[in-house]
């Protein structure tokens, strides 16, 4: 039977969110970097927005008729998106035509508020002119780094390699990985060109006498072994134990090591202790700089007796509309579609205002309700910090969970202890046996602290660790110690001994 193409038709449901919607969310979402360059795209595409340096937004009176005529040209401005749920908004019902010049003054007004409200919290933090002019100067003298494949390439160059061995060189630096090793075998690269697994030996042994050292190993105790030659420290303990015992090493086993060799434990651990100074990754070095440069969102400071938030708005860009496009939409000579253009952009461009003042006032009410939870971290440090919900928080501030979950992604606080991402701040926790709430992040440094003053000759088993938790007041498993002690990325007791 044949078979061909067919049409059907099929009914179903399905929620879209609205694009201005969708913008509002992005706001809420982004961290103060990445808003400033949504807004600066915004800048480009809406030729009616421009920034104002100093926060205030000019208005000119312009006679009567010339304000009658524009508002006949303007429709109402849809509202912002409500950003305290994710449902899409009701159309709204058909309202009279706001006089345009009464949608100026409302932002004037809304813009005026913020102005008045962020000028009061004296937002901490401004750099002086010094430390900009030394800030610049940093930026200014920064170079692009040579990579880890173009020194060895030069260095390939320099040597005295044949005119055979130079292409088999070439190839392995070519394979050699970000840490400095080699990732191919030399049987994979001698098959795949046809050449002796000899010849690409010879020319491996010269690659390994390139800086930096250790590089082209094949493995971490061919690393640290090229280390300790290229040093002259063949004759010494070290060199002994990672050319035989490294399976034994990366273990701890140092007594297995000192039967082994016929030495004392005690030199044993001193020789591992000079082989953790060397560098497993020979390639560290040339690794580009991926360190992400922090701003905080927030500012937490203590005036008298009370903790006060303030928000970092001197990032985010402050918008009006143009009175120039005003003006034209006032001119009788221009025409209807200009005058459509313009209305459009006008009306988006008070939408992304209204919803970047929306934001900030969310995340606002959010970190102070934060702060007023967290009061005894504000006053006494980590340890304390107290169990927290985003929907305890949510229900205060009058906002959907997921609100609170956009507005704290990726945002920064700034706090007398630190600066601290605002999702730290919510976390299950343990009930004390006083009643007390206790975070699990708490109870996390408590088992660092714990550690840290433990004897190194006998360090405590994660049993121990319970039974000083327990007198504390804290009844937690021994799973849970285990779980938290391998997040601090802390050995097990075995391997901590010190002998």
């Amino acid at each position: 039977m044949a078979q061909g193409l067919y049409l059907s038709q099929k009914m179903s449901q399905s929620m879209v969110l609205a694009p201005q919607l969708q913008q509002s969310l992005a706001l809420l979402q982004a961290p103060i970097l990445e808003l400033r360059a949504q807004v600066e795209a915004e800048l480009e595409q809406n030729p009616v927005l421009e920034e104002s340096i100093n926060g205030e937004m000019e208005l000119d009176d312009k006679p009567g008729k010339e304000k009658e005529e524009v508002a006949e040209q303007l429709d109402p401005a849809e509202p912002p998106a409500d950003l305290t749920s994710d449902s899409v908004p009701e159309k709204e019902s058909s309202e009279p035509v706001d006089d345009f010049q009464a949608e100026f003054d409302k932002l004037a007004q809304l813009d005026q508020e913020w102005r008045d409200h962020y000028a009061q919290s004296n937002t901490p933090m401004r750099a002086s002119e010094e430390d900009e002019e030394r800030r610049q100067f940093m930026f200014d003298s920064l170079v692009a780094g040579q990579s880890l494949q173009e020194m060895l390439l030069e260095q390939v160059r320099d040597s005295e390699l044949t005119p055979d061995q130079l292409p088999l060189a070439e190839m392995i630096v070519g394979n050699i990985d970000e840490r400095g090793w080699l990732a191919a075998s030399l049987e994979e690269l001698a098959g795949s060109t046809g050449m002796p697994v000899e010849k690409f030996a010879s020319a491996l042994r010269v690659v390994q006498t390139f800086q930096p050292p250790g590089v082209g190993a094949r493995d971490l105790g061919e690393c640290l072994k090229l280390q300790l030659e290229r040093a002259g420290r063949q004759d010494t303990l070290e060199y002994r134990i990672v050319t035989g015992h490294m399976e034994a090493l990366g273990r701890r086993r140092f007594p297995e090591i000192a039967r082994a060799l016929n030495q004392d434990v005690v030199d044993i651990q001193e020789a591992a202790d000079r082989i953790g100074h060397l560098e497993p990754h020979p390639g560290r070095a040339f690794l580009p700089d991926n360190d992400q440069y922090i701003v905080p969102e927030v500012f937490v400071q203590k005036a008298g007796e009370e903790w006060v938030v303030t928000l970092n708005n001197d990032q985010v860009p402050h918008l009006r509309i143009s009175n120039t496009y005003k003006d034209l939409m006032a001119r009788q000579e221009t025409d209807p579609a200009t005058r459509e253009y313009i209305r459009d952009k006008i009306r988006a461009g008070k939408f992304l205002i209204k919803s970047l003042h929306q934001r900030q006032q969310t995340i606002h009410n959010i970190a102070t309700e934060i702060v007023k939870r967290q009061r005894d971290f504000m006053e006494l440090g980590r340890a304390h910090l107290k169990p927290l919900t985003m929907n305890q928080v949510a229900e205060v501030v009058g906002v959907h969970e997921t609100t609170v979950s956009r507005a704290v992604s990726g945002k920064y606080m700034e706090t007398p202890h630190g600066v601290f991402e605002m999702k730290h701040f919510f976390t299950s926790g343990f009930t004390a046996a006083d009643g007390q709430a206790v975070a699990n992040t708490s109870i996390k440094d408590m088992v660092a602290e714990i550690i840290k003053g433990e004897d190194q000759f006998s360090p405590l088993s994660d049993d121990a660790i319970v039974k000083l938790l327990v007198a504390k007041g804290i009844t937690i498993a021994r799973r849970t110690v285990a779980k938290y002690r391998g997040e601090l990325n802390i050995l097990p007791s075995n391997l901590r001994r010190v002998y």
